[in-house]
């Protein structure tokens, strides 16, 4: 990647609706393989009121800002990960490239909490659907309050761990 990495969150706010990737250069064992410039994540952050069809408007949003915040505070709660471990880089896009542009990036590098460890980009689901069941990402890593609530999945964390060691055997060098 040529874009250079940045603390998450981003140290000053800034306009715009993109594509971004988290990175991680920490110690948690399941990661250690992963290289610095292989992203941990891949997201989007869409125009407010786009997901419903309302506005495509991007003047004046703080949403991608405002996403990397959101990940920050789910890091900084995980009691196994320190958000000083890690990295992002953003993209602010037209709105009609974001989609297709987080689909290429997740297809080309296959981000361990995008396609093994489910659950980093959730949000609390209130207290009428707590009978839902709790994230791998959760599972792997717990902190976040609102998630304690949720139905125990019925997979440990060494499961998950295992998930993530199957998926990088079965990888290609990066």
């Amino acid at each position: 990647m040529e874009f250079p990495a940045d603390a998450l969150p981003p140290g000053n706010p800034f306009h715009g609706v993109g594509v971004y990737t988290l990175h991680y250069v920490g110690p948690f064992s399941a990661y250690t393989d992963m290289g610095e410039d292989t992203p941990i994540y891949v997201g989007k952050a869409d125009p407010p009121g786009r997901r419903q069809g309302r506005s495509s408007a991007t003047t004046g949003t703080t949403a991608l800002y405002r996403r990397l915040s959101h990940h920050a505070e789910s890091v900084r709660a995980a009691a196994n990960l320190n958000l000083k471990d890690f990295r992002c880089r953003w993209l602010v896009l037209d709105p009609v490239w974001i989609g297709l542009t987080e689909q290429v990036l997740i297809a080309q590098y296959q981000p361990i909490w995008n396609v093994v460890v489910d659950g980093f980009g959730n949000n609390d689901p209130s207290r009428g659907r707590w009978n839902q069941r709790r994230s791998q990402w959760d599972t792997l890593h717990p902190g976040r309050e609102w998630a304690f609530n949720l139905q125990d999945r019925g997979e440990t964390e060494e499961d998950v761990v295992k998930a993530i060691i199957d998926h990088w055997s079965g990888q290609s060098p990066r």
